[in-house]
């Protein structure tokens, strides 16, 4: 392993802080330069053409599967395909949607609104109105950026509510109170924005008003991440909350009583919190010792909201942890709880119904080593349930099914998915790794059983607790594993795999954990056959990105390609983005010393070396990505190129955190990464 000198916050004045200007001419030139040199490498071979025109047609396929969300009677679908590439947002009945041909209702069509308004439109999502589902707030972002415009939809008349609630462009929040009042955080100028750029205020908004003279119900600080506010429409469980996100892992959540006064939900900082009707939820993320008890971090307690509220701490454990079971999510019905449980990395479903003394049993679904997905509750109205399920193997499986109270009934088969590449052959395995620690690292490998070692791309992400679980990917099996190739996904610290322990055991200066963690998997794969560093190319994207960068910087005799997407580079300037302020609480504050120390130790950008010999390198962005600046990638190349080093750089003008827009760039984006690592490593 290579040992680079880690900077100190004296590092001379960074020669390429004018690629921070995001749309600034000199900074756009240089952009369209370093594209033009890659695309002419990358876009010119038979095999380009071929990887793009069939992802392509994969993302537009008409027999994809049309997940529908229920909104009352009815359930809606966002569809995009090769006629409509920025999308059609529309509804059906169950039973037209059962018959495999629905009549859908358009709702809006956003090419076309894209077009009437010379607006480049991409669809960000639509909160509908509880219970008349009559009205919706509909946001739009341009080229993909996380800030949008908020516009207020009649869902009757198809039609937009000119004088209604409708906000500029912004990272805002806005929610649904009544029919004439909403919840609203936005951009008003100073003092508005914490420093992450999220709303600071968040105002009860009427109908009528402009949005600054609306009344202000929270302010967090300024240099909180976000104040949040919202409102419980239950029937019969009315009332309203506010409260702030001191930093990305922790919040302050307060009851707000119909006289503005606020009554602080009093648990610990780090934890989540769920109310539903009279339950209060609680989910751990570190120990907490309540009345003389110690539950673990990762368990999942149930109070008496308003006894709890009243000071009474009587808790029932509703899941306890193991060393191989965490809790990945939950969800409610009308009269159950659905728990989403992950055993080594495999999802399993567990519903428990309150009115039976929180009775338990399991809803089988999903292949071994697969995943099933809660996709879709009503609990206000019912105890029907969407799931899907699927494997790396496996194509999804859409299903529709009611809870009973003492049993279920077989959920019924809404749409299967076709295969979108031949498994014949494949086989799926889990295998684990040693870390330089001694942790057991789980890692999945999809492809054909072989004596000689082959082509391999690897992925992972190791952060923010965010699983990465078994699921198909038509794109992953089209262009690699049907060519030859083997797939890899490291399920390593930093992540929630194994819940919130998982996560915080890479968190702050035990970062590099995480590191270890993946080279630790990649001598694994050598080790046991399946591939060689010359043979075994790796990707990753935003946290993930930031990992492929210290891959790149601290382990390059391990692998044959590198492909770094949407990335954190610099992390001496990360906080100083963006939103990347928000993320001091995962990684450090750079301007404190002793953080700092820990934080040169890895970050990519400061430990770039001109006298090292990196694997081939491919960096991809975009310029409309408003949450991960674009100049983490920008100079990361810049710097690359001054130090001699040969590397592919590509930025799509739009796309946002994404990096794509629509389907035809999803697929050309993708048919780069496949390109570049089938070049290096096929």
């Amino acid at each position: 392993m290579s040992s680079p000198a880690p900077s100190t916050p004296d590092t001379p004045d960074d020669p390429y802080l004018w690629l921070e200007d995001v749309t600034g001419d000199d900074a756009l030139a240089w952009v369209q330069e370093r594209n033009d040199e890659s695309l002419e490498v990358l876009t010119g071979s038979e095999r380009f053409a071929e990887l793009r025109d069939d992802l392509r047609a994969i993302l537009d396929a008409d027999d994809r599967i049309p997940y529908v969300r229920r909104r009352g009677e009815l359930l809606y679908n966002f569809w995009q395909d090769a006629e409509h590439p920025r999308g059609l947002w529309h509804r059906t009945t169950l039973e037209s949607y059962r018959s495999g041909d629905p009549d859908w209702e358009l709702l809006l069509d956003v090419d076309a609104l894209a077009t009437a308004e010379d607006e480049n439109w991409v669809w960000a999502g639509a909160g509908v109105r509880y219970p008349d589902y009559t009205r919706a707030l509909v946001q739009l972002s341009r080229g993909g950026a996380d800030a949008t415009v908020v516009r207020e939809f009649d869902l009757g008349t198809r039609e937009w509510i000119t004088d209604g609630f409708t906000l500029p462009e912004a990272k805002s929040r806005v929610s649904w109170i009544d029919e004439d009042t909403v919840f609203v955080g936005t951009d008003l100028g100073s003092g508005s924005m914490t420093t992450s750029g999220y709303p600071r205020v968040m105002r009860r908004w009427r109908r009528g008003q402009q949005v600054a003279e609306a009344e202000i119900v929270f302010e967090a600080g300024e240099t909180d991440v976000s104040a949040f506010a919202g409102h419980d429409h239950t029937p019969g469980y009315e009332r309203d909350f506010v409260g702030r996100s001191p930093d990305f892992h922790t919040s302050e959540e307060f009851l707000l009583r119909p006289d503005g006064t606020q009554v602080l939900i009093d648990v610990p900082p780090d934890a989540d919190t769920d109310i539903e009707r009279e339950w209060l939820l609680v989910r751990t993320r570190s120990p907490w010792s309540l009345s003389g008890t110690e539950y673990p971090a990762g368990a999942l307690l149930c109070f008496d909201f308003e006894a709890y509220l009243a000071g009474d701490r009587t808790a029932r454990v509703l899941f306890a942890p193991t060393a191989s079971r965490s809790l990945s999510s939950h969800a409610w019905t009308k009269n159950h709880l659905v728990l989403s449980v992950l055993t080594d990395v495999v999802t399993r479903l567990e519903v428990l119904t309150p009115s039976r003394d929180w009775a338990r049993r399991e809803l089988p679904a999903g292949p071994d080593l697969g995943s099933v997905d809660l996709v879709g509750v009503d609990p206000d109205q019912s105890d029907e349930y969407f799931l899907d399920t699927d494997g790396y193997t496996q194509p999804s499986t859409f299903l529709r099914g009611e809870l009973g109270l003492d049993s279920d009934p077989d959920p019924e088969v809404l749409r299967t998915a076709p295969a979108r590449f031949d498994a014949t052959g494949l086989e799926v395995r889990q295998f684990f790794a040693t870390s330089d620690d001694g942790t057991r690292i789980p890692y999945f490998v999809v492809g054909r059983v072989s004596d000689t070692p082959g082509p391999t791309l690897m992925t992972g992400y190791g952060g923010f607790e965010i699983a990465l679980t078994p699921g198909y990917s038509g794109l992953i099996g089209r262009a690699w594993l049907a060519r030859g190739g083997t797939y890899v996904v490291a399920n390593i610290r930093g992540g929630g795999e194994y819940g919130p322990t998982w996560h915080t055991a890479a968190l702050g200066e035990h970062r590099h954990r995480a590191y270890e963690d993946f080279a630790a998997v990649a001598r694994d794969l050598a080790d046991r056959g399946i591939t060689t560093a010359s043979q075994l190319a790796i990707h990753g994207g935003s946290n993930g990105g930031l990992l492929m960068g210290v891959m790149l910087t601290r382990y390059p005799e391990l692998f044959g390609a590198i492909v770094v997407m949407v990335p954190l580079f610099d992390m001496r300037r990360f906080h100083l983005l963006l939103a990347g302020a928000s993320w001091m609480a995962e990684y450090g504050d750079p301007d404190v010393p002793e953080e700092w120390a820990w934080i040169a130790q890895y970050s990519p950008y400061q430990n770039l070396r001109a006298d090292e010999a990196y694997p081939p390198v491919l960096v991809t962005t975009s310029t409309r990505d408003d949450r991960v600046h674009p100049a983490h990638a920008r100079k990361a190349v810049a710097r690359m190129r001054e130090q001699g080093h040969r590397v592919e750089y590509y930025e799509n003008i739009e796309g946002g955190h994404g990096g794509a827009a629509d389907n035809a760039q999803r697929a050309f984006q993708w048919a780069l990464v496949f390109e570049f690592c089938w070049r290096q490593v096929g």
